[in-house]
This record gives structure tokens, C-alpha cells and sequence, in this order.
């Protein structure tokens, strides 16, 4: 299971890891190659069943040849020792043909591979892949309810829609999808608990994929728009946001959707292996990683932009306030805008690939999937206008509801025709605010 998860893991990260493909997976392979070898070597010295000398096998490690009694192969240790164990050199190994079969190897894989500490590495592996799973599953459960329970707000309030909450809203959209389709891609590919999905590559985990990535990339574009939208509100002094926002729908959902359709055409054409959740092409893939990585900067640096300006206004003499004071308000602010703007993904985005890839899987993924709850926290529940807004509404209920249940009391016989305390009380608010709108006094009009 945890060999499952460090391919889920590795597509999660919008980053080729090395190896592309997990161990499991290249012995799958490798044993798929060597029993075609074999068979093929069969043919070729004419061996059977009933023929003198030892069979080819595939002894979950390396494949062997069919040898005749005598015979002594050799063979090199598997890539994925070079893989896990660069620094090491590698060795062969060698099989003498018997006439009671295959001896041991010699010398033994522990000694010529490395194998013994490539199992221990695994170990570890699997140990730690499986927390990071279950870190990133927690963090993108809560921050789906957090992400949904926002968006139910910022609708259900009419005096909330506006550009800035619009743009919020549609971050939470992308946040949202981005959570859901995790959730799918590990349902779909990797429910099974063995290495079945090495071999996966149907139309239907080839079309999850290009969901997923499509997800993923249109969260990092929103992100760039919550920037984008921030410093032009800073910069422009008369700024036609119902215009720009227009603008901004294309660039968060039209850009993702050209480049995941130009990644998928391509892949289709020219790598279509697998489910196409691994990627050994690394031109195939920088279609989609090159606007990711390019938006993550150029947000980066527009949060440079926007904490000089906030600087610039902050001590302005308008602002008042001492030095500390100024200098709190500063780090406030760069500490919300950090989530929103996504700048913890600058930390691994031209790091390579196979440098702190431990850390990059913690970083990323595990506190990433935290991101759209703190997202969701900042700009809604901790907002100063939803709750206000949320305070309005619960005292218009409360006194709604003390009004009804008041006139049910006072006036039975109203109340069971069917005109309570909310009605009489909207009839009443109108009422004032025609006579406040005819500019008479009220008592006037009472006598």
C-alpha cells in the first residue's frame, strides 16, 4: 500500500520525482520484460519442459537466462539499486546451472546491491509516506467543509457580492476542486492495495488525471489573481473592476484549461503510457509546470510590490501611530497576504527535484492541504463585513422571532388567519419609512 502511495505522492506535487515510476511498479515491469526474454530464449535453444538444464526465472529481483548444466551467468544489478543507492558501485551477480538446478547467488545481492539497505530505506519509506497521506487527507477534508461553509456565506448575503468577494469566491471554487479531485485521483487509481495500477491505462484514469491537473493548475492561477487584483487596487487610482474582473475569469479558468488541453494532446500523441500519472518526458511536462511555476513567481513578485506600498502608507504621517505600532500593522499584513498569495510554494520552486524531497512532500502537501482552511478563515469568518453582516441577520431573526411569537400571544385570532408578528412587523418598517419619506412629522400625521 505505501509503494501506492508514494505514486500518489509524486503526481500530487506537480513535480517529477526520481524514480518516475515507484519500485513496485518497475519490478512489475521488469518481471513483465523478463518473461518475454524467456520466452524468447526458449525459442531460440530450442528448450521445453523436459529439456536438460535450468529454466529461466524471474527470482523477484533480476531475471535469468536459460542456461545449460554448467553454464555460469552472470548478471548486473537491477537499475533501481542505482536509483536508490547512487553513490554506491554496483556489482554482479552470478548463478551456476546445476544438475539440481540454480545455485545461490554469489556473491549475494546483500553484498553486490546494496539490497540490504535498500530495504531498510524502503521501510522508512513506506512509514513515511503513509503520515504524509494522512496529513494531507485531514488537511484537504477540512479545508473542503471550512471552503464550503464560506461559499454558503458569501452567496447566501446579498450585501457581500462584490469584486474583491467574487474574486475570494472563485478562489475558494479552485481550493475546493483542488481537494475533490485528490480525493478522486486516489479513489480511482490507487484504492487497490497491490501494484494493479502500474498497469492501469484506461480512458478513464487518463481523463482524472487531466481533472486533477486542470484542479491544480487553476488554483495556482487564482492565486495569481488574488495578487493580480490586490495590487492594481493599490496601484490604479480609478480602477473599472466589474471590467477587469471579466479578464480575471479568463485568466483563472481559460489559462489552466489551454495549457492542461495542450499537455493532454501532447501526452496522447507522443507518451501515452499508463494512467499518465507519472511523467518521464520533462518537456511533455514543463507545458503545464511552466505556467505554474511562472505564475508562483510573478506573484511573488507583486507580494513585493504590495509590502512596499503597504510600507509607503504606513508611515505616512496620515496613518498616525508610533514606530512599533507601524511595524505590527506591517507584519500583519504580510502574514495574511502569504496564504492568500501562496508564497510558501517559492520555497521548492527551482529546487531540484531530488534535493529535500522529504521536506518538499511535508511543505507541500502536508501543510499546502491546510491552505485553503486558512484561506477560508482569514478572508470570510475572521472578515469584519460577514461578520457584521452575520450579526445583522441573527438580530433581525431574533427580534423577527419575538415579534410572532409575542403576536400570537396578544392576538390569537390574527394570528390563526394567518398574519403573525413578522408580517405585522415589515408592515410597520414600511409605514415608517413612507412617512420619513413624506417629511412630516409622525405625531402630525397621528392627529
Amino acid at each position: 500500500m505505501a509503494g501506492v502511495v508514494h505514486v500518489s505522492l509524486a503526481a500530487l506535487l506537480l513535480l517529477p520525482m526520481a524514480p518516475a515510476m515507484h519500485s513496485d511498479c518497475i519490478f512489475k515491469k521488469e518481471q513483465a520484460m523478463c518473461l518475454e526474454k524467456i520466452q524468447r530464449a526458449n525459442e531460440l535453444m530450442g528448450f521445453n519442459d523436459s529439456s536438460p538444464g535450468c529454466p529461466g526465472m524471474w527470482d523477484n529481483i533480476t531475471c535469468w537466462k536459460p542456461a545449460h548444466v554448467g553454464e555460469m551467468v552472470l548478471v548486473s544489478c537491477p537499475e533501481l539499486f542505482r536509483i536508490f543507492n547512487p553513490d554506491q558501485d554496483m556489482g554482479v551477480v552470478s548463478r551456476n546451472c546445476t544438475e539440481d538446478g540454480w545455485s545461490e547467488p554469489f556473491p549475494h545481492y546483500f553484498d553486490a546491491c546494496g539490497f540490504d539497505e535498500y530495504e531498510s530505506e524502503t521501510g522508512d519509506q513506506d512509514y513515511y509516506y503513509l503520515s504524509v497521506k494522512a496529513l494531507y487527507t485531514v488537511g484537504y477534508s477540512t479545508s473542503l467543509v471550512t471552503l464550503t461553509t464560506a461559499m454558503v456565506i458569501l452567496c447566501r448575503f446579498r450585501k457581500l457580492h462584490c469584486t474583491r468577494n467574487f474574486i475570494h469566491m472563485n478562489l475558494f471554487v479552485s481550493f475546493m476542486l483542488r481537494a475533490i479531485s485528490v480525493f478522486i485521483k486516489d479513489w480511482i487509481l490507487y484504492a487497490e492495495q497491490d501494484s494493479n495500477h502500474c498497469f492501469i491505462s484506461t480512458v478513464e484514469c487518463k481523463a482524472v488525471m487531466v481533472f486533477f491537473h486542470y484542479c491544480v493548475v487553476s488554483n495556482y492561477f487564482w492565486l495569481f489573481i488574488e495578487g493580480l487584483y490586490l495590487f492594481t487596487l493599490l496601484v490604479e487610482t480609478f480602477f473599472p473592476e466589474r471590467r477587469y474582473f471579466y479578464w480575471y475569469t479568463i485568466i483563472g479558468w481559460g489559462t489552466p484549461t489551454v495549457c492542461v488541453t495542450v499537455w493532454a494532446t501532447l501526452r496522447l500523441y507522443f507518451d501515452d503510457t499508463g494512467c499518465w500519472d507519472m511523467n518521464d518526458s520533462t518537456a511533455l511536462w514543463w507545458v503545464i509546470k511552466g505556467p505554474v511555476v511562472g505564475s508562483i513567481m510573478v506573484n511573488f513578485v507583486l507580494f513585493i510590490g504590495i509590502i512596499v506600498i503597504l510600507v509607503q502608507k504606513l508611515q505616512s504621517p496620515d496613518m498616525g501611530g508610533n514606530e512599533s505600532s507601524i511595524y505590527l500593522r506591517l507584519a500583519r499584513s504580510t502574514l495574511l497576504l502569504i496564504p492568500l498569495f501562496g508564497i510558501h510554494y517559492t520555497v521548492f520552486a527551482f529546487s531540484p527535484e531530488n534535493v529535500s524531497k522529504r521536506e518538499r512532500l511535508v511543505f507541500e502537501l502536508g501543510l499546502g492541504s491546510f491552505q485553503g482552511f486558512v484561506v477560508a478563515v482569514l478572508y470570510c469568518f475572521l472578515n469584519g463585513e460577514v461578520q457584521a453582516e452575520i450579526k445583522r441577520k441573527w438580530r433581525s431573526w431574533k427580534v423577527n422571532r419575538y415579534f410572532a411569537v409575542d403576536f400570537k400571544h396578544r392576538h390569537p385570532s390574527l394570528a390563526s388567519s394567518g398574519v403573525n408578528g413578522g408580517t405585522q412587523l415589515s408592515i410597520l418598517s414600511k409605514s415608517s419609512s413612507q412617512i420619513r419619506m413624506s417629511g412630516l412629522p409622525a405625531d402630525n400625521l397621528a392627529t
